[in-house]
């Protein structure tokens, strides 16, 4: 069963300084919070707010690509919550069919915003999302990937503005 939701707000870990989006069900009190990357977490907060940029963004540039191909996004589905990670597939029809893909919950997200479609989370997702492992190491212990959880370890409630709950 799935439950929707819509965007409650964003804000900041105080622990890890990353950015979290808040789902909220439409009806009833369920919450979800979803550890996001700084630039989805910008994405969402762009759209939310109505800033328009000089140039599209990767969002904007798929949403606009989709409506010249006639793909219709109806809906976004949270889906599976594994190693806490987060699952998420876009819904859509084109050319008569229906055809779903995997994606980042941070994308579909984003991408809802744009195209104005409704946000679904699986109950399964929301009843574990009550049990993630906050002291959880990061999987990706590259070089690269260190020098990310240490830009996003910096990032200071302040570089979201508003959205600081």
């Amino acid at each position: 069963m799935y439950t929707p939701m819509t965007i409650s707000g964003l804000t900041v870990d105080p622990i890890t300084n990353s950015p979290i989006v808040i789902l909220k069900a439409v009806e009833g009190d369920a919450t979800l919070p979803i550890w996001i990357g700084l630039l989805e977490a910008t994405a969402i907060a762009s759209e939310l707010e109505g800033v328009r940029f000089s140039r599209p963004m990767t969002h904007d540039l798929l949403k606009n690509l989709m409506e010249m191909v006639n793909i219709q996004v109806s809906r976004i589905e949270v889906c599976d919550l594994k190693d806490n990670t987060y699952y998420a597939l876009i819904h859509f029809k084109f050319n008569g069919k229906e055809m779903s893909i995997d994606a980042r919950p941070s994308d579909a997200i984003a991408l809802s915003l744009r195209v104005k479609a409704p946000i679904f989370v699986s109950d399964e997702v929301i009843s574990k999302s009550s049990r993630i492992d906050l002291k959880a190491e990061p999987q990706d212990k590259s070089e690269k990937g260190k020098k990310w959880q240490e830009i996003l370890e910096n990032l200071s409630p302040e570089d979201f503005g508003k959205y600081k709950m």
